[in-house]
C-alpha cells in the first residue's frame, strides 16, 4: 500500500498498527496551535458514506451566501428523486434512514437549516437528497470547485441505487475532507456568521463513537460520520480547553461485517491527541 507521509514518526508507526484490522485506512490532520500537519494514505479515494454530507452543507452555505436561498427558506417535503443514470425515480427508504422526523413532514415544508441540521446531527438521507434537488448538484460541484477544495467527488444522491449499480458513487480522500473542515473552521469560505452556524451544527452531532470517543471528556468536536458495510469514517474539528483546535480525519476500509470500526477510530483520534498533546502535558 503505497502512502504519503508528513513528519509524526511516532504516529507513523503506532496508526499502522492500531488500522492493522482493516483493509485500507487513511488519516490526516492540521493542528492550528503549531502549524503542522501530518497526512498518511491521504489521496487514496474512499467510498464516502455520510461524510459526504459536509461538503453538502458547504453548498448549502454557499447557495445562503450567494443570496439564492436564506436559511428560512421553505422546502417541500417528498420522497421522490431522479436517479443521475436514467432519471429513474427513486426513493429514500425510512428503515435506512437515521432520522424519522423528516420523513414524518412528508407533504409539509421544512426549512433550509432545519433540513441542514437533520442531515448532518442524525444523518438523514432525506434531508440530504432534499437539499441537493433544492440547491442543485451542479450547484454544489460548482461551489466546491471556486472553494479550490480538491478530493472530494460528489456525483449522486443518497441511495440512488441506479447509479450505485454502475459505479457512480460520492468519493473523499483524507486531505479532501481535511481540506472542506479547514474552510469551517478558518471562516474561509462565507465568513464568520455563516461559519459559526456551520460549526454549531456540526457541534450538534449526536454518533459520536469515533473521535471523541478518543478524547476527553472536556474535548468539543465539531464533525461528521459515515459508515456503510464496508467503510468507517469521522471527520471533523477538535476543541481542547486553552488551545487551539486541530482537524482530523480517519477514513477505514473494512471486510463486510468485520467488528471493532468504532474502537479503530477511537484509538487513532486518541494517538493523535497524545502526540499533540505530550510536550504540553509534560
Amino acid at each position: 500500500m503505497s502512502s504519503e507521509v508528513t513528519g509524526g514518526s511516532s504516529l507513523l508507526k503506532q496508526i499502522p498498527r492500531l488500522a492493522e484490522k482493516t483493509e485500507a485506512f487513511a488519516v490526516a490532520f492540521y493542528d492550528y496551535a503549531t502549524d503542522c500537519g501530518w497526512t498518511i494514505h491521504a489521496d487514496r479515494w474512499f467510498h464516502a458514506a455520510s461524510t459526504i454530507k459536509i461538503p453538502v452543507l458547504l453548498g448549502v452555505f454557499g447557495a445562503i451566501a450567494e443570496d439564492r436561498m436564506t436559511p428560512n427558506s421553505r422546502v417541500h417535503v417528498r420522497n421522490r428523486f431522479r436517479s443521475v443514470v436514467d432519471s429513474e425515480p427513486f426513493r429514500v427508504e425510512s428503515g435506512r434512514d437515521a432520522n424519522s422526523e423528516v420523513h414524518d413532514a412528508l407533504g409539509q415544508t421544512m426549512n433550509v437549516e432545519d433540513l441542514a441540521r437533520h442531515m448532518i446531527v442524525t444523518s438523514s438521507n432525506l434531508a440530504t437528497n432534499l437539499l441537493l434537488e433544492a440547491v442543485g448538484l451542479e450547484q454544489i460541484q460548482q461551489t466546491l470547485r471556486s472553494l479550490d477544495v480538491r478530493g472530494v467527488e460528489l456525483l449522486r444522491g443518497v441511495e440512488d441505487e441506479n447509479a450505485w449499480e454502475k459505479g457512480i458513487n460520492n468519493r473523499v480522500t483524507a486531505n479532501g475532507l481535511l481540506d472542506v473542515c479547514r474552510l469551517i473552521a478558518e471562516e474561509g469560505a462565507f465568513g464568520p456568521e455563516l461559519s459559526q452556524q456551520m460549526l454549531d451544527i456540526l457541534h450538534a452531532q449526536e454518533f459520536n463513537s469515533g473521535i471523541p470517543a478518543g478524547l476527553p471528556k472536556d474535548a468539543r468536536v465539531a464533525h461528521k460520520t459515515g459508515e456503510i458495510s464496508t467503510v468507517a469514517h469521522d471527520a471533523g474539528i477538535v476543541y481542547l480547553p486553552d488551545r487551539e483546535p486541530y482537524v482530523l480525519v480517519v477514513l477505514t476500509q473494512w471486510e463486510a461485517g468485520a467488528g471493532g470500526r468504532h474502537d479503530t477510530i477511537a484509538g487513532i483520534s486518541r494517538a493523535v491527541y497524545e502526540y499533540l498533546t505530550e510536550d504540553e502535558d509534560a
